[in-house]
């Protein structure tokens, strides 16, 4: 039987009770209709996960008493920073919540030249908040213990620089001329930096500059993906290729 998850920000502890935030108290008692004493489980994003039980309701406010801690751990091994072109509405929402449900570290979204979506920097509060709760609900659903980070919008040469000195870094492109396999293989067990363009692709001087920070190019088969479809087939590609999938 499916075990309905909550995420709570914490920090969490065994033995306390805790008022859960206004969304899921409404949606485990208003949605789910549980009522009190019904087992659900918690988790605060810091790992591990707690069993739980709703204990009461008072108004709006849902109170639920932690129980025992689990140390359950659904991360994948490898760690990757998919740098996702930003794309337009619903393809960006679908991108954020399957790389979360497909074990990506980190998103970063990225503003190149051929995004179609302009954002400003009080849009872009807006859109990390928005995609940050896409996430929550993915780990909710997915397993997860730990919820990625998620950047706020950035142009693509910032987000380049902020990466880690040491990622492996991959630029999906069908002109590759390596494969993902094989940058995998020869990443070990570095970090991976993901580089995915927008509707579009990027454009000329903005793959000269990813390859000119370290990127390697490679391909994923011989067909030209959207990019909605790209980072997802790579992230599982890496996962059964080194990942948590083999």
């Amino acid at each position: 039987m499916r075990v309905t998850r909550i995420h709570v920000p914490g920090p969490l502890a065994a033995g306390s009770e805790v008022t859960l935030p206004a969304q899921a108290g409404e949606h485990l008692t208003r949605v789910l209709r549980l009522e009190p004493g019904a087992a659900f489980v918690m988790f605060d994003g810091a790992g591990g996960e707690f069993s739980a039980t709703l204990a009461a309701r008072s108004g709006k406010t849902v109170r639920a008493r932690v129980l025992e801690q689990r140390a359950v751990d659904r991360e994948s091994p490898l760690d990757i920073t998919l740098l996702q072109g930003v794309a337009r509405g619903e393809r960006m929402d679908l991108i954020v919540q399957k790389a979360t449900e497909l074990g990506a570290t980190r998103i970063v979204p990225v503003l190149t030249e051929r995004s179609v979506v302009r954002i400003d920097a009080r849009q872009g509060a807006r859109k990390l908040e928005h995609w940050q709760s896409i996430v929550v609900s993915a780990c909710e659903q997915c397993g997860r213990n730990r919820i990625p980070a998620v950047a706020a919008p950035s142009p693509l040469d910032a987000a380049l620089r902020a990466l880690p000195a040491d990622a492996a870094r991959c630029l999906l492109s069908a002109e590759g001329a390596r494969s993902l396999a094989g940058f995998a293989a020869q990443a070990g067990g570095k970090p991976m930096a993901l580089l995915i363009g927008p509707e579009g692709g990027l454009a000329d001087a903005e793959e000269r500059l990813a390859l000119a920070q370290g990127f390697t190019a490679c391909r994923l088969g011989p067909r030209i993906m959207r990019t909605e479809t790209a980072g997802l087939a790579a992230l599982a590609a890496l996962q059964a290729t080194a990942g948590d999938f083999r």
